[in-house]
């Protein structure tokens, strides 16, 4: 036991010291680093361990003036040291998270990027600095593994949605039928774009700008439309209708020049591969009918594209004298289908 002596009054002053000059360094150093944009991210996960970093060192700091007997100052020494280590792995697992959500990102990678991939990454660094800061402080670690295996079975059955939904989630990064940015339509009729895969449930942002949370175990088990794969690019279908008397070759030429005018000018609408008409559907109730299609460079470019392509059809049309037929059906009766029966006066 370590008893109170004037001589404890110069390292618990220097150590004191040490803490303020670092804690006054830290404010500084952070509030320069939050001005910038660039480092604002990386500010935010140092916080806690500069923190601790302060102590640390002062802790250090005053251990070097101190005279302690060797077996105090040995123990001083140890939790300084399991402190700096706890503090790094902090360090560390936000910084580890971080960058691979950045690098993840650019090297198309699906994991990194989602909420559970980066959840994975933290969770994988504390638990390896954790056993390591067990093991600097002369704990065994075997009967700690051997406790939170046993426990874990317990926890296990009263969390099994929660641990169902982990799992999908898990299967969902690995198997990759979506990422993040991907803009997807659920069998249930749910669309729009995924926001984040996390570890209990996964976020979409549908176009009118609202988020449906759907559990990972429900989306595992959905059939889901990609809209980005194998591309973003997609084929645009738009059905044209004339009457009978419009020349097919001229109608062909007109959607085909049309549509090359609109690739030019409106965006997300391409020109390669070139647009081109089929005389598909064919021969309707009382209009020849076309289909003209060409490519979009994502599945939202369509609205716009269809929009102008339209407009621009509609008035092509007018102008060439090319007729859009109104719906219109002919009912053919014999004189014997509207003549009533004969009565027996007649």
């Amino acid at each position: 036991m370590i008893r109170w002596s004037p001589a404890l009054m110069t390292p618990i002053l220097t150590g004191t010291a040490i803490i303020i000059v670092a804690l006054l360094a830290r404010w500084v150093l952070l509030r320069a680093l939050s001005r910038r944009e660039t480092a604002q991210q990386l500010v935010r996960p140092a916080r806690l361990p500069s923190l601790l970093w302060c102590f640390v060192l002062g802790g250090y700091g005053a251990l070097q003036v101190a005279d302690l007997p060797v077996r105090a100052a040995a123990r001083f020494e140890l939790w300084i040291e399991a402190l700096l280590i706890a503090s790094v792995t902090l360090s560390l697992a936000a910084a580890l998270a971080l960058v691979t959500a950045h690098q993840g990102g650019r090297l198309g990678l699906t994991a990194p990027v989602t909420g559970l991939g980066q959840t994975i990454v933290r969770f994988a660094t504390i638990a390896v600095g954790t056993l390591v800061v067990l093991s600097t402080l002369g704990l065994t670690v075997t009967p700690i593994l051997t406790a939170l295996g046993v426990g874990g079975l317990a926890v296990a059955l009263a969390l099994q949605d929660s641990l169902a939904n982990f799992f999908a989630g898990i299967h969902l990064l690995a198997d990759r039928p979506i990422a993040v940015g991907d803009y997807v339509k659920l069998d249930s009729g749910v669309e729009g774009y995924v926001l984040d895969i996390g570890w209990r449930s996964t976020h979409i942002r549908t176009l009118p700008n609202n988020v449906v949370v759907i559990p990972n175990q429900t989306m595992a088990k959905a059939i889901i439309t990609n809209f980005n794969l194998p591309e973003p690019r997609m084929s645009l279908l738009v059905p044209v209708s004339v009457s009978y008397q419009a020349d097919p070759d001229q109608v062909e030429r007109v959607l085909v020049e049309e549509a090359m005018k609109a690739a030019a000018e409106v965006p997300g609408l391409l020109d390669e591969p070139r647009p081109f008409v089929r005389f598909i559907p064919g021969f309707g109730d009382h209009s020849l009918d076309f289909t003209l299609i060409c490519q979009v460079a994502s599945f939202v470019d369509q609205y716009l594209a269809q929009h102008e392509l339209r407009k621009r059809i509609l008035a092509r049309f007018r102008a060439e004298g090319i007729e859009i037929p109104y719906p219109v059906r002919t009912v053919v009766l014999q004189q014997a289908d509207w003549i009533g029966p004969k009565t027996r006066d007649e």
